[in-house]
């Protein structure tokens, strides 16, 4: 009896992946159908779910393939994958190793630009409140496009033609292909460092939307944003357009277009150079008028034609004033010597010398303090008489003090 062969699991998964992998029509195929549960891994990888009406299938684009990809697939969308399908032995899981994502309807292109647009518009980087002001009158213009093509040769012609005045800096840079935004990127930052121009012209000639992905990237987005200078876009055609045009500072429409818009005809200058001169020449009559006049005005002022008087006025004047002081200060002197006097009498009047004059006396004790009562001084006491014309010396022999009417004696 021949035993029956026992097969591992991890066994059974590798013969069914070598099968899928081996199938050729499996090995090389395109899907169309739309994503669901889209999820981009922080390590790169891209995981979705390809679905239709009659079924589902688990997808997968690794980093490198993702990385190729312009757009960033949604939920809902419709597209077409190529890839191959393969089984993930650990789960036993079969499922579609996408290589590249094609939208259905609208180009990858088209959708990875609106996507970005979105993006940065949400950020703020199109308000209008970022936009910096174009320089009227332009010294120096710093031309970043490729030194070779048709769009520099338009700029430096209608510039020069225009203002032959006007100095032009060539930033040579790559405006197409694969290093063309680092490169971009590279002469905005060289043309701030410089610092010597007013304005930036950023630009190439026209192309498909893939000769001018360059001007979509966010890095160069994100640099004319950080310009210092005002920048111009002048991207393409009339009718293309790219996200430099909607952060930079104006949009021209072409190249040549935008060495109009930043620069000034040299006859407008001359013409505007010739009303200042003109409004110069007439503020300047009008000025020295109107000092004419005030001249002639002051030149009849009294003060000048009879300067001495005025002076002969000021000094009547100040004698009269002086007189008046004089007569009322001896007036208030004889007022405040009467108020004096008045006073001089009524404290004669409540003087003690005064009472001396009629014969009274005050005592004084050895210290020189009046003694008021005769129970303030003890028998013994020596005292001071004070009288009109001089002091006498005395001694208390004896005292008598009245006290509730009736008289004590102290002998």
């Amino acid at each position: 009896m021949i035993e029956p062969k026992v097969f591992t699991v991890g066994q059974i998964n590798r013969y069914i992946k070598n099968l899928l992998e081996n199938d050729f029509i499996l090995n090389s195929l395109l899907v169309q159908g739309e994503i669901s549960n889209f999820k981009a891994h922080s390590s790169g990888h891209w995981y979705f779910t390809l679905k239709d009406a009659q079924g589902a299938i688990s997808c997968v684009i690794f980093k490198q393939d993702a990385s190729q990809i312009p757009f960033l697939p949604e939920n809902g969308m419709k597209v077409i994958l190529y890839g191959h399908v393969s089984l993930y032995e650990k789960t036993g899981q079969y499922q579609l190793y996408g290589e590249f994502l094609e939208p259905i309807g609208m180009g990858a292109l088209q959708i990875a630009f609106e996507q970005m647009k979105e993006k940065l518009a949400a950020e703020g980087l199109f308000d209008a409140d970022f936009k910096r002001e174009i320089p009227e009158h332009v010294g120096c213009i710093a031309v970043v496009t490729s030194p070779t093509g048709a769009a520099v040769r338009d700029i430096i012609q209608i510039a020069k033609r225009r203002d032959p005045r006007v100095k032009l800096a060539i930033f040579p840079t790559l405006v197409q292909g694969e290093s063309a935004a680092a490169d971009i990127v590279r002469s905005l930052k060289l043309a701030n460092e410089w610092g010597k121009a007013d304005v930036i012209i950023l630009g190439r000639g026209g192309g498909s939307m893939e000769d001018l992905w360059a001007f979509n990237e966010e890095i160069v987005v994100r640099a004319i944003f950080a310009s210092e200078l005002p920048v111009i876009s002048a991207v393409g055609h009339e009718t293309d357009f790219t996200i430099a045009d909607f952060v930079s500072d104006l949009r021209a429409p072409t190249p040549s277009a935008a060495a109009e818009l930043a620069t000034e005809p040299l006859d407008s200058i001359k013409a505007d150079l010739s009303e200042l001169t003109e409004r110069l020449h007439r503020d300047v009559q009008a000025v020295l008028t109107t000092s004419k006049r005030r001249l002639d005005f002051l030149k009849e002022r009294p003060v000048l034609k009879r300067p001495l008087e005025g002076i002969r006025r000021t000094q009547v004047y100040l004698e009269e004033k002086e007189r008046l002081l004089l007569r009322e200060t001896l007036q208030r002197l004889e007022k405040d010597k009467q108020k004096l006097n008045a006073a001089e009498s009524r404290l004669q009047a409540v003087s003690p010398f005064s009472i001396m004059q009629r014969g009274y006396a005050m005592l004084m004790d050895e210290k020189g303090k009046p003694v008021t009562t005769a129970e303030a001084a003890a028998v013994g006491q020596a005292l001071q008489v004070r009288m009109k014309d001089g002091i006498l010396q005395a001694e208390v022999t004896g005292k008598a003090v009245f006290t509730r009417g009736e008289k004590e004696t102290i002998l």
